[in-house]
Protein backbone atom coordinates (compact mmCIF):
# COMPACT_ATOMS: atom_id res chain seq x y z
CA UNK A 1 0.00 0.00 0.00
CA UNK A 2 1.26 3.31 -1.04
CA UNK A 3 3.18 5.46 1.64
CA UNK A 4 2.46 2.82 4.14
CA UNK A 5 5.76 2.74 6.51
CA UNK A 6 5.67 6.72 6.26
CA UNK A 7 1.98 6.86 7.49
CA UNK A 8 2.77 4.56 10.29
CA UNK A 9 5.74 6.69 11.62
CA UNK A 10 4.35 9.86 11.26
CA UNK A 11 1.16 8.44 13.20
CA UNK A 12 3.52 7.39 15.91
CA UNK A 13 5.43 11.02 16.30
CA UNK A 14 2.06 12.60 16.44
CA UNK A 15 0.42 10.28 18.97
CA UNK A 16 3.80 11.14 21.02
CA UNK A 17 2.92 14.84 21.15
CA UNK A 18 -0.74 14.39 22.05
CA UNK A 19 -0.08 12.46 24.97
CA UNK A 20 2.00 15.45 26.42
CA UNK A 21 -1.06 17.87 26.23
CA UNK A 22 0.82 21.58 26.23
CA UNK A 23 4.04 21.48 24.07
CA UNK A 24 7.64 22.65 24.71
CA UNK A 25 9.97 23.70 21.77
CA UNK A 26 12.10 20.80 22.64
CA UNK A 27 8.68 18.80 21.96
CA UNK A 28 8.38 19.93 18.70
CA UNK A 29 11.98 19.72 17.71
CA UNK A 30 11.95 15.97 19.15
CA UNK A 31 8.83 15.44 16.60
CA UNK A 32 10.68 17.11 13.85
CA UNK A 33 13.49 14.91 13.93
CA UNK A 34 11.22 11.50 14.08
CA UNK A 35 9.76 13.12 10.59
CA UNK A 36 12.88 14.10 9.03
CA UNK A 37 14.21 10.52 9.72
CA UNK A 38 10.34 8.91 8.49
CA UNK A 39 10.88 11.36 5.06
CA UNK A 40 14.30 10.13 4.41
CA UNK A 41 13.39 6.35 5.01
CA UNK A 42 10.69 6.98 2.87
CA UNK A 43 13.34 8.09 0.05
CA UNK A 44 12.61 11.58 -0.02
CA UNK A 45 15.11 13.64 -1.32
CA UNK A 46 17.54 15.24 0.95
CA UNK A 47 16.89 18.45 0.02
CA UNK A 48 13.30 18.41 -0.22
CA UNK A 49 13.20 17.03 3.30
CA UNK A 50 15.63 19.64 4.72
CA UNK A 51 13.30 22.60 3.07
CA UNK A 52 10.18 20.92 4.48
CA UNK A 53 11.35 20.16 7.76
CA UNK A 54 12.80 23.85 8.28
CA UNK A 55 9.53 25.34 6.97
CA UNK A 56 6.79 23.36 9.42
CA UNK A 57 9.61 23.87 12.51
CA UNK A 58 9.17 27.53 12.25
CA UNK A 59 5.58 27.34 11.80
CA UNK A 60 4.91 25.03 15.09
CA UNK A 61 6.84 27.19 17.39
CA UNK A 62 4.82 29.96 16.46
CA UNK A 63 2.61 31.33 19.47
CA UNK A 64 -0.55 29.95 17.88
CA UNK A 65 0.52 26.56 17.99
CA UNK A 66 2.54 26.68 21.55
CA UNK A 67 -0.34 28.68 23.18
CA UNK A 68 -3.28 26.81 21.83
CA UNK A 69 -5.97 24.92 23.44
CA UNK A 70 -4.47 21.67 21.07
CA UNK A 71 -1.41 22.42 19.95
CA UNK A 72 -0.70 18.48 19.04
CA UNK A 73 -3.54 19.07 16.76
CA UNK A 74 -1.99 22.27 15.60
CA UNK A 75 1.08 20.35 14.07
CA UNK A 76 -0.79 17.77 12.46
CA UNK A 77 -2.95 20.46 10.29
CA UNK A 78 0.38 22.72 9.70
CA UNK A 79 2.35 19.22 8.61
CA UNK A 80 -0.78 18.58 6.16
CA UNK A 81 -1.03 21.91 4.96
CA UNK A 82 2.93 22.04 4.17
CA UNK A 83 2.71 17.69 2.25
CA UNK A 84 -0.23 19.69 0.02
CA UNK A 85 2.01 22.68 -0.53
CA UNK A 86 5.04 19.98 -1.15
CA UNK A 87 2.77 17.77 -3.55
CA UNK A 88 1.25 21.03 -5.65
CA UNK A 89 -1.39 22.20 -3.71
CA UNK A 90 -4.27 21.92 -6.31
CA UNK A 91 -4.83 18.98 -8.71
CA UNK A 92 -3.82 19.89 -12.39
CA UNK A 93 -5.53 19.05 -15.67
CA UNK A 94 -4.21 17.62 -18.82
CA UNK A 95 -3.50 21.00 -21.31
CA UNK A 96 -6.80 20.69 -23.24
CA UNK A 97 -6.26 22.29 -27.34
CA UNK A 98 -8.97 24.94 -28.58
CA UNK A 99 -8.63 24.16 -31.46
CA UNK A 100 -8.37 20.35 -33.22
CA UNK A 101 -7.60 17.12 -31.54
CA UNK A 102 -5.80 17.34 -28.13
CA UNK A 103 -2.18 15.75 -28.18
CA UNK A 104 -0.82 14.08 -25.62
CA UNK A 105 3.02 12.54 -25.73
CA UNK A 106 3.72 10.33 -23.34
CA UNK A 107 7.20 10.46 -22.36
CA UNK A 108 9.26 7.75 -20.41
CA UNK A 109 12.21 5.59 -19.67
CA UNK A 110 11.80 1.45 -21.02
CA UNK A 111 9.72 -0.03 -17.97
CA UNK A 112 8.06 3.03 -16.35
CA UNK A 113 4.66 1.75 -17.44
CA UNK A 114 4.34 4.08 -20.34
CA UNK A 115 2.17 1.92 -22.82
CA UNK A 116 -0.22 0.93 -20.49
CA UNK A 117 -0.70 3.80 -18.53
CA UNK A 118 -1.25 5.50 -21.65
CA UNK A 119 -3.65 3.26 -23.13
CA UNK A 120 -5.55 3.66 -18.78
CA UNK A 121 -5.53 7.59 -19.00
CA UNK A 122 -7.32 7.45 -23.07
CA UNK A 123 -9.59 4.98 -21.43
CA UNK A 124 -10.30 7.46 -18.45
CA UNK A 125 -10.93 10.23 -20.33
CA UNK A 126 -13.49 8.00 -22.70
CA UNK A 127 -15.16 6.96 -19.87
CA UNK A 128 -15.13 10.34 -17.57
CA UNK A 129 -15.44 12.77 -20.00
CA UNK A 130 -16.87 11.14 -23.40
CA UNK A 131 -13.99 11.66 -25.39
CA UNK A 132 -13.10 10.01 -28.60
CA UNK A 133 -9.12 9.03 -28.12
CA UNK A 134 -6.72 7.56 -30.58
CA UNK A 135 -3.51 5.68 -29.35
CA UNK A 136 -0.82 6.38 -32.03
CA UNK A 137 2.25 3.64 -31.85
CA UNK A 138 5.41 5.74 -31.77
CA UNK A 139 7.80 3.07 -30.35
CA UNK A 140 9.10 0.98 -33.50
CA UNK A 141 11.86 -0.01 -31.36
CA UNK A 142 10.81 -2.03 -28.16
CA UNK A 143 9.85 -5.56 -29.31
CA UNK A 144 5.86 -6.31 -29.12
CA UNK A 145 5.60 -2.70 -28.33
CA UNK A 146 2.99 -2.37 -31.09
CA UNK A 147 1.10 -5.48 -30.55
CA UNK A 148 0.74 -4.31 -26.90
CA UNK A 149 -0.56 -1.25 -27.33
CA UNK A 150 -3.18 -3.08 -29.79
CA UNK A 151 -4.33 -5.44 -27.13
CA UNK A 152 -4.73 -2.77 -24.22
CA UNK A 153 -6.08 -0.46 -27.02
CA UNK A 154 -8.71 -3.62 -27.88
CA UNK A 155 -9.51 -4.29 -24.10
CA UNK A 156 -10.67 -0.76 -24.01
CA UNK A 157 -12.32 -0.29 -27.36
CA UNK A 158 -9.87 2.59 -28.27
CA UNK A 159 -8.42 2.47 -31.82
CA UNK A 160 -4.93 2.27 -32.58
CA UNK A 161 -3.19 3.95 -35.70
CA UNK A 162 0.27 2.05 -36.51
CA UNK A 163 2.68 2.28 -39.38
CA UNK A 164 5.28 -0.76 -38.10
CA UNK A 165 9.05 0.46 -38.24
CA UNK A 166 8.46 3.32 -39.50
CA UNK A 167 10.45 6.61 -38.65
CA UNK A 168 8.29 7.89 -35.25
CA UNK A 169 8.09 11.00 -36.39
CA UNK A 170 6.37 10.57 -39.35
CA UNK A 171 4.23 8.06 -37.64
CA UNK A 172 3.39 10.53 -35.30
CA UNK A 173 2.28 12.94 -37.78
CA UNK A 174 0.41 10.51 -39.84
CA UNK A 175 -1.40 9.39 -36.54
CA UNK A 176 -2.76 13.34 -35.87
CA UNK A 177 -3.80 13.46 -39.64
CA UNK A 178 -5.80 10.10 -39.27
CA UNK A 179 -7.53 11.19 -36.09
CA UNK A 180 -8.65 14.62 -38.19
CA UNK A 181 -10.15 12.68 -40.31
CA UNK A 182 -11.96 10.65 -38.18
CA UNK A 183 -13.20 12.82 -35.51
CA UNK A 184 -10.74 11.63 -32.67
CA UNK A 185 -10.71 14.40 -30.57
CA UNK A 186 -7.60 13.20 -28.26
CA UNK A 187 -4.38 12.00 -29.56
CA UNK A 188 -2.19 9.93 -27.19
CA UNK A 189 1.37 9.35 -28.77
CA UNK A 190 2.90 6.32 -27.17
CA UNK A 191 6.60 6.82 -27.80
CA UNK A 192 9.97 4.75 -27.23
CA UNK A 193 11.96 4.65 -23.93
CA UNK A 194 15.51 3.53 -23.11
CA UNK A 195 16.85 1.74 -20.18
CA UNK A 196 18.66 4.92 -19.60
CA UNK A 197 18.41 9.02 -20.24
CA UNK A 198 20.56 9.07 -23.88
CA UNK A 199 21.23 11.85 -26.59
CA UNK A 200 19.54 9.82 -29.36
CA UNK A 201 15.84 9.30 -27.41
CA UNK A 202 15.86 12.50 -26.49
CA UNK A 203 16.92 14.03 -30.24
CA UNK A 204 13.94 11.75 -31.40
CA UNK A 205 11.77 13.25 -28.96
CA UNK A 206 12.76 16.60 -29.71
CA UNK A 207 11.81 16.13 -33.28
CA UNK A 208 8.14 14.66 -32.45
CA UNK A 209 7.51 17.78 -30.34
CA UNK A 210 8.73 20.24 -32.79
CA UNK A 211 6.50 18.57 -36.01
CA UNK A 212 3.13 17.76 -33.55
CA UNK A 213 3.34 20.51 -31.38
CA UNK A 214 1.69 18.26 -28.33
CA UNK A 215 -0.68 20.23 -25.99
CA UNK A 216 0.32 18.17 -23.02
CA UNK A 217 4.27 16.41 -22.34
CA UNK A 218 2.71 14.22 -20.24
CA UNK A 219 6.05 11.77 -18.64
CA UNK A 220 5.90 8.30 -16.77
CA UNK A 221 7.33 7.08 -13.94
CA UNK A 222 7.75 4.59 -11.60
CA UNK A 223 7.17 5.47 -8.36
CA UNK A 224 8.81 2.35 -6.94
CA UNK A 225 11.99 3.43 -8.26
CA UNK A 226 11.94 6.26 -6.11
CA UNK A 227 14.78 8.99 -6.79
CA UNK A 228 15.80 7.54 -9.69
CA UNK A 229 12.03 8.61 -10.82
CA UNK A 230 12.80 12.06 -9.72
CA UNK A 231 16.22 11.91 -11.60
CA UNK A 232 14.79 10.94 -14.61
CA UNK A 233 11.70 13.17 -14.11
CA UNK A 234 15.31 16.01 -13.72
CA UNK A 235 16.37 15.06 -17.22
CA UNK A 236 13.13 15.06 -19.48
CA UNK A 237 12.44 18.27 -18.06
CA UNK A 238 15.72 19.79 -19.05
CA UNK A 239 15.31 18.27 -22.22
CA UNK A 240 12.03 18.36 -23.30
CA UNK A 241 9.88 20.94 -21.06
CA UNK A 242 7.14 18.16 -20.29
CA UNK A 243 3.76 19.78 -18.70
CA UNK A 244 2.89 17.51 -15.71
CA UNK A 245 4.24 13.75 -14.47
CA UNK A 246 2.11 10.77 -14.46
CA UNK A 247 3.18 8.23 -11.31
CA UNK A 248 2.41 4.43 -12.50
CA UNK A 249 2.65 1.38 -9.65
CA UNK A 250 1.75 4.09 -6.77
CA UNK A 251 -0.16 1.28 -5.30
CA UNK A 252 3.15 -1.14 -4.75
CA UNK A 253 5.24 1.28 -3.40
CA UNK A 254 5.42 1.22 0.31
CA UNK A 255 7.32 4.56 0.91
CA UNK A 256 5.96 7.38 -1.42
CA UNK A 257 9.25 9.33 -2.02
CA UNK A 258 9.40 10.01 -5.96
CA UNK A 259 5.07 11.32 -5.08
CA UNK A 260 6.72 13.88 -2.03
CA UNK A 261 10.37 14.90 -4.53
CA UNK A 262 9.22 15.06 -8.34
CA UNK A 263 7.20 18.92 -7.92
CA UNK A 264 9.45 20.36 -5.70
CA UNK A 265 12.33 18.79 -7.72
CA UNK A 266 11.08 19.66 -11.41
CA UNK A 267 8.85 22.65 -10.61
CA UNK A 268 6.25 20.07 -12.91
CA UNK A 269 3.28 18.61 -11.19
CA UNK A 270 1.76 15.10 -10.70
CA UNK A 271 -1.15 14.93 -12.69
CA UNK A 272 -2.20 11.32 -13.06
CA UNK A 273 -1.40 8.24 -10.64
CA UNK A 274 -1.76 4.40 -11.62
CA UNK A 275 -3.19 2.30 -8.75
CA UNK A 276 -3.39 -0.69 -9.71
CA UNK A 277 -2.33 -3.09 -12.75
CA UNK A 278 -6.01 -3.31 -13.75
CA UNK A 279 -7.08 -0.74 -16.84
CA UNK A 280 -9.27 1.41 -14.98
CA UNK A 281 -7.00 2.16 -11.50
CA UNK A 282 -5.73 5.38 -12.72
CA UNK A 283 -6.74 8.80 -10.68
CA UNK A 284 -6.00 12.14 -11.20
CA UNK A 285 -3.67 13.63 -8.39
CA UNK A 286 -4.64 15.69 -5.69
CA UNK A 287 -1.89 16.78 -3.21
CA UNK A 288 -4.75 17.32 -0.55
CA UNK A 289 -6.40 14.21 -0.95
CA UNK A 290 -2.37 12.38 -0.57
CA UNK A 291 -1.57 14.30 2.24
CA UNK A 292 -4.41 13.06 4.26
CA UNK A 293 -4.31 9.62 3.33
CA UNK A 294 -0.24 9.87 4.38
CA UNK A 295 -1.72 11.41 7.83
CA UNK A 296 -3.70 8.68 8.25
CA UNK A 297 -6.93 11.18 7.75
CA UNK A 298 -8.35 9.64 5.16
CA UNK A 299 -9.82 10.82 1.55
CA UNK A 300 -13.24 10.53 1.40
CA UNK A 301 -13.70 12.62 -1.82
CA UNK A 302 -11.65 9.74 -3.68
CA UNK A 303 -13.96 7.31 -2.10
CA UNK A 304 -17.16 8.76 -2.83
CA UNK A 305 -15.82 9.41 -6.41
CA UNK A 306 -14.86 5.48 -6.40
CA UNK A 307 -18.30 4.73 -5.45
CA UNK A 308 -20.16 6.74 -8.33
CA UNK A 309 -18.36 5.22 -10.43
CA UNK A 310 -19.06 1.89 -9.25
CA UNK A 311 -22.87 2.26 -8.32
CA UNK A 312 -25.15 1.17 -11.26
CA UNK A 313 -27.71 4.44 -10.70
CA UNK A 314 -30.81 2.44 -12.23
CA UNK A 315 -30.14 -1.12 -9.71
CA UNK A 316 -29.91 1.86 -6.59
CA UNK A 317 -32.85 3.19 -7.87
CA UNK A 318 -34.44 -0.37 -7.65
CA UNK A 319 -32.82 -0.98 -4.62
CA UNK A 320 -33.79 1.54 -2.73
CA UNK A 321 -37.33 0.90 -3.46
CA UNK A 322 -36.96 -2.87 -2.83
CA UNK A 323 -35.47 -1.95 0.73
CA UNK A 324 -38.78 0.16 0.93
CA UNK A 325 -40.93 -2.52 1.05
CA UNK A 326 -38.35 -4.65 3.28
CA UNK A 327 -37.28 -6.72 0.79
CA UNK A 328 -33.45 -7.89 0.57
CA UNK A 329 -32.41 -10.91 -0.95
CA UNK A 330 -28.86 -12.71 -1.87
CA UNK A 331 -29.67 -11.54 -5.77
CA UNK A 332 -29.27 -7.85 -4.77
CA UNK A 333 -26.48 -8.81 -1.66
CA UNK A 334 -24.70 -10.01 -4.94
CA UNK A 335 -25.25 -7.11 -7.09
CA UNK A 336 -24.23 -4.97 -3.84
CA UNK A 337 -20.67 -7.14 -3.72
CA UNK A 338 -19.96 -6.98 -7.36
CA UNK A 339 -19.82 -2.93 -7.15
CA UNK A 340 -17.65 -2.97 -3.82
CA UNK A 341 -15.55 -5.50 -5.89
CA UNK A 342 -15.20 -2.95 -8.93
CA UNK A 343 -14.20 -0.08 -6.51
CA UNK A 344 -10.92 -2.14 -5.85
CA UNK A 345 -9.53 -3.97 -2.69
CA UNK A 346 -10.90 -3.69 0.51
CA UNK A 347 -7.54 -3.06 2.39
CA UNK A 348 -7.41 0.47 -0.32
CA UNK A 349 -10.80 1.41 0.57
CA UNK A 350 -10.19 1.25 4.30
CA UNK A 351 -6.85 3.61 3.93
CA UNK A 352 -9.63 6.05 2.70
CA UNK A 353 -11.46 6.20 5.77
CA UNK A 354 -10.16 8.21 8.56
CA UNK A 355 -8.37 6.81 10.96
CA UNK A 356 -8.48 3.71 9.56
CA UNK A 357 -4.79 3.35 8.37
CA UNK A 358 -4.12 1.03 11.41
CA UNK A 359 -6.49 -1.11 9.70
CA UNK A 360 -3.56 -2.45 7.38
CA UNK A 361 -3.08 -4.79 10.46
CA UNK A 362 -6.12 -6.69 9.97
CA UNK A 363 -5.63 -9.85 8.12
CA UNK A 364 -8.24 -8.70 4.75
CA UNK A 365 -8.91 -12.21 2.65
CA UNK A 366 -10.07 -10.46 -0.52
CA UNK A 367 -10.29 -14.33 -1.92
CA UNK A 368 -13.44 -14.23 0.56
CA UNK A 369 -15.55 -11.98 -1.87
CA UNK A 370 -14.83 -14.64 -4.69
CA UNK A 371 -15.93 -17.27 -2.59
CA UNK A 372 -18.88 -15.33 -1.19
CA UNK A 373 -19.42 -14.64 -5.53
CA UNK A 374 -19.21 -18.72 -5.82
CA UNK A 375 -21.60 -19.26 -3.10
CA UNK A 376 -24.65 -17.24 -4.60
CA UNK A 377 -23.62 -18.36 -8.05
CA UNK A 378 -24.20 -21.59 -7.14
CA UNK A 379 -27.70 -21.37 -6.34
CA UNK A 380 -30.57 -21.27 -8.24
CA UNK A 381 -32.74 -18.27 -8.81
CA UNK A 382 -35.60 -18.96 -6.40
CA UNK A 383 -32.89 -19.92 -3.59
CA UNK A 384 -31.75 -16.65 -3.78
CA UNK A 385 -34.50 -14.96 -4.00
CA UNK A 386 -35.84 -17.16 -0.64
CA UNK A 387 -33.09 -18.48 1.47
CA UNK A 388 -34.94 -19.72 3.83
CA UNK A 389 -35.52 -23.22 1.31
CA UNK A 390 -32.01 -23.74 1.83
CA UNK A 391 -32.02 -27.18 3.64
CA UNK A 392 -29.20 -29.30 4.63
CA UNK A 393 -29.14 -31.41 0.78
CA UNK A 394 -29.43 -28.24 -1.00
CA UNK A 395 -26.64 -26.37 1.23
CA UNK A 396 -24.36 -29.83 0.25
CA UNK A 397 -25.12 -29.08 -3.59
CA UNK A 398 -24.41 -25.66 -3.42
CA UNK A 399 -21.09 -25.93 -1.24
CA UNK A 400 -20.11 -28.89 -4.23
CA UNK A 401 -20.60 -26.39 -6.89
CA UNK A 402 -18.68 -23.44 -5.59
CA UNK A 403 -15.84 -25.53 -4.30
CA UNK A 404 -16.22 -24.29 -0.87
CA UNK A 405 -17.98 -26.03 2.31
CA UNK A 406 -21.24 -26.26 4.04
CA UNK A 407 -19.98 -23.90 6.72
CA UNK A 408 -18.47 -21.42 4.65
CA UNK A 409 -22.29 -21.58 3.05
CA UNK A 410 -23.54 -21.13 6.82
CA UNK A 411 -21.41 -18.58 7.29
CA UNK A 412 -22.68 -16.34 4.23
CA UNK A 413 -26.18 -17.08 5.41
CA UNK A 414 -25.71 -16.06 9.01
CA UNK A 415 -23.99 -12.77 7.76
CA UNK A 416 -26.70 -11.96 5.24
CA UNK A 417 -29.60 -12.69 7.95
CA UNK A 418 -27.44 -10.22 10.41
CA UNK A 419 -27.28 -7.65 7.66
CA UNK A 420 -31.44 -7.97 6.31
CA UNK A 421 -31.63 -7.12 10.39
CA UNK A 422 -30.07 -4.33 10.63
CA UNK A 423 -31.91 -3.16 7.49
CA UNK A 424 -34.75 -3.96 8.51
CA UNK A 425 -34.05 -1.80 11.62
CA UNK A 426 -33.89 1.55 9.72
CA UNK A 427 -36.83 0.63 7.04
CA UNK A 428 -39.11 -0.33 9.28
CA UNK A 429 -41.45 1.90 11.51
CA UNK A 430 -39.42 4.31 14.19
CA UNK A 431 -36.33 4.01 11.22
CA UNK A 432 -36.10 7.86 10.99
CA UNK A 433 -35.72 8.26 15.08
CA UNK A 434 -33.07 5.32 14.92
CA UNK A 435 -30.98 7.03 11.71
CA UNK A 436 -30.80 10.15 14.02
CA UNK A 437 -29.69 8.35 17.16
CA UNK A 438 -27.51 6.72 14.75
CA UNK A 439 -25.92 9.56 13.63
CA UNK A 440 -25.15 11.45 17.01
CA UNK A 441 -23.33 8.10 17.60
CA UNK A 442 -21.21 8.69 14.56
CA UNK A 443 -22.13 6.36 12.21
CA UNK A 444 -22.32 2.78 11.41
CA UNK A 445 -19.41 1.56 14.09
CA UNK A 446 -16.59 -0.10 12.48
CA UNK A 447 -15.89 -2.62 15.12
CA UNK A 448 -19.13 -4.47 13.84
CA UNK A 449 -17.30 -5.08 9.94
CA UNK A 450 -15.81 -7.78 10.89
CA UNK A 451 -18.24 -10.31 11.65
CA UNK A 452 -20.54 -8.80 9.57
CA UNK A 453 -18.57 -8.58 6.75
CA UNK A 454 -16.87 -11.65 3.99
CA UNK A 455 -12.89 -10.67 3.61
CA UNK A 456 -12.41 -8.69 7.57
CA UNK A 457 -10.72 -11.28 9.98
Amino acid sequence: MAFEGLTSKLSSAFQRLRSKGRLTEADVKEAMREIRLALLEADVSYKVVKDFIKTVTERCVGSDVMEGLNPAQMVVKIVNEELTTLMGSENQKINMASNGPTIVMLVGLQGAGKTTNGAKLAGWFKKTQSKRPLLVACDVYRPAAIKQLEVVGGQLDIPVFQMGQDDPVKIAKAGLRYAQQHGNDMVFLDTAGRLHIDETLMEELQAIKAEVQPSEILLVVDAMTGQDAVNAAQSFNEWLDIDGVMLSKLDGDARGGAALSVRAVTGKPIKFIGVGEKLDQIEPFHPSRMASRILDMGDVLSLIEKAEQAIDKKKAEELEARLRQNKFTLTDFYDQLNQLRSMGSIQDLLAMMPGMGSMKDIPVDEKALTRVSAIIQSMTPYERENPNVLGSSRKKRIAAGSGTRVEDVNNLLRQFENMRKMIRQFTGPGASKKMKKLAKRGGFPMGGMGGGFPGLG
